[in-house]
């Protein structure tokens, strides 16, 4: 619900906007014939938008048309004439739309073959952010009626506003098709001009408070009128034309605080991904393998727990009992071939992917395909403990990326360093050894034990002076 509603106002406030700023300097329209034009244009472009082929050069070229339409609006408001401000209203709306159309996560619509909950919710998000977008145009353009001076610079502002994610776009699909070449600057700018739509309704927001920080003047100015104002007749419109001008200051700043906390939760909480329970430490112990007790894992919850290899790589994995009736353990690394190494969450009696919020069947876990986790092999159970093989545990080291840090001493040299810090490493003994420089890094390489069995020597040594040095410190 929050996605429907934050995603329609980013698109469509600033197009509201724009288009509220045209109807300020225009003869007085047809509300109705405003209205079925949007509508129409609503579901024109909203339909197109799902239906036409999503190749890259037919998407370039929407990119061009919709930039070239904003350029030539900005240039048409020199004209006060009513057909074109109606054919403005319609283009843009179907623009708008046919991006709208376009969303992946309108899918969810055609997945519910009846009514549900969440389909009535995300209905009525839409629905509402909508209406919201257009009463936050109307304010604008009742404020602006009063302020004329900001009509000219808000009309160049969000014409920039919307024009500069566009440009992105636009040079994102020209790389792409291999017409502009393909450098670190331009990517740079790609990665910030899109990303600047996250942050239209901020935006709008900021020029609705602008607008009602000066309308506040002839807010006050009416008030006033009302005071000096004796006789009853003329009073009573003063009156009447003051209450009106705080109907729109207030609505304006209901209207913006809106659209600022809607904003504020779905950067803040509603896209977050969830967040991963505790993973708990899982040691190898002398036989080289994993032992977890049954009872702590039978009880049909998500158990995460973490190895971490001796080169600092955290490989995760998770156990869950897939039958509530019997022992049927589910033994899984916490990755997808798919999604990567987010994770899964349990919802309630549900494991979902973090990645792309798939549902996965508890049964199925363990078994290969789809979002299902990465099965994890060579394990066993019986009545007592889970038992899991180093082997096992290193096949699905290349699923995860996340290390840790570890203290490591560069064999060579006997230089202290990290595994995070160290430039080379070595794999060698059913060990991964690390250097700090090139040099030492092909000296052992050339011959490892030489420098396995000097160190070991040394420990050695170190340990039998030690001994004797607490020995030499008994009282006798």
């Amino acid at each position: 619900m929050s996605y429907f509603f934050t995603g329609i106002l980013q698109l469509f406030l600033p197009t509201a906007l724009l288009l509220a700023l045209q109807w300020t300097r225009a003869p007085v329209a047809k509300i109705s014939r405003l209205l079925w034009i949007t509508l129409l244009a609503m579901i024109i472009g909203t339909w197109a938008g799902a239906s036409y082929p999503k190749s890259q050069q037919i998407q370039l070229l929407l990119v061009i048309i919709h930039i070239a339409s904003l350029l030539l609006f900005l240039f048409s408001q020199l004209s006060v004439s009513l057909r074109l401000k109606y054919g403005w209203q319609a283009l843009l709306v179907t623009v708008a739309a046919l991006r709208w159309g376009n969303d992946a996560n309108l899918a969810v619509f055609a997945g519910h073959p009846f009514i549900s909950t969440e389909l009535l919710l995300n209905s009525g998000a839409i629905i509402l952010a909508l209406g919201w977008a257009l009463l936050c145009g109307v304010l604008l353009a009742i404020m602006v009626r009063q302020l004329s001076l900001f009509r000219w610079p808000l009309l160049l502002l969000l014409t920039l506003c919307m024009i500069v994610p566009l440009s992105g776009e636009m040079l994102l699909l020209l790389m792409k098709l291999q017409i502009a070449e393909l450098t670190k600057s331009s990517l740079s700018y790609v990665a910030l001009a899109i990303n600047t739509r996250e942050g239209h309704n901020y935006f709008c927001a900021l020029v609705l408070s602008v607008l009602a920080l000066f309308f506040f003047f002839p807010l006050m100015r009416s008030r006033r009128q009302i005071a000096q104002t004796t006789e009853p007749v003329a009073r009573r419109k003063a009156h009447a034309a003051y209450l009106n001008l705080r109907y729109v200051f207030s609505f304006t700043l209901l209207a913006l605080l809106v659209v600022v906390l809607v904003q504020l939760y779905w950067d803040r909480v509603a896209s977050l991904p969830p967040g991963l329970s505790e993973a708990l430490p899982a040691r190898l112990v002398a036989d080289n393998q994993i032992h977890i007790p049954v009872e702590q894992i039978r009880d049909g919850k998500l158990h995460r727990f973490v190895w971490i290899a001796d080169d600092g790589k955290a490989v995760r994995f998770f156990v869950i009992n897939r039958r509530p009736e019997r022992l049927r353990l589910g033994v899984v690394f916490d990755a997808c071939l798919l999604c990567g190494d987010q994770g899964y969450v349990m919802e309630g009696n549900q494991v979902v992917c973090v990645a792309c919020g798939v549902h996965i069947f508890i049964p199925s876990i363990g078994k290969p395909g789809g979002c299902n986790p990465i099965p994890l092999e060579g394990w066993s159970n019986d009545d007592t403990e889970l038992t899991i093989p180093k082997a096992a545990l290193e096949a699905g080291m290349t699923y995860f990326t996340a290390r840790v840090k570890l203290n490591a001493q560069d064999p060579v040299d006997g230089q202290a360093l990290t595994n995070l810090s160290a430039e080379y490493q070595y794999s060698y003994g059913g060990r991964t050894w690390f250097f700090a420089s090139e040099a030492n890094y092909q000296r052992f390489v050339e011959d490892p034990e030489k420098f396995i069995n000097a160190l070991f020597d040394k420990k050695d040594s170190d340990k039998k002076d030690s001994d004797e040095n607490g020995s030499a410190r008994e009282p006798r």
